[in-house]
């Protein structure tokens, strides 16, 4: 798989709300009511993630969870970057 062209990748954004572009990934930062709800999510994210065989990374505070994903095996962003992006805004807007 290759990885998506800068301008492809903005372009794309376009439709992610608070989805940002930089360091060779796509990045959001989300804050929920409290610790459990972000765990809540994290954990739906979880099932999601494993059911595409794609993993992101990420890091928890509390209520406060930052996401980020990139194609480590294509050392970039690629399509299954965005189609976990959109399950992510899916399940948080559930």
């Amino acid at each position: 798989m290759k990885p998506l062209q800068d301008a492809e990748i903005e372009a794309r954004l376009e439709k992610f709300e608070g989805w940002t572009y930089n360091e060779n990934a796509i990045h959001t930062k989300l804050e929920f009511e409290n610790f459990k709800e972000a765990f809540a999510a994290m954990t739906r994210i979880a099932f999601e993630a494993e059911a595409q065989q794609h993993h992101p990374n990420w890091f928890n505070v509390y209520n406060n969870l930052e996401i980020s994903l990139s194609t480590h095996d294509a050392d970039g962003v690629t399509d299954k970057d965005f189609k976990l992006a959109e399950k992510i805004e899916e399940i948080i807007s559930a």
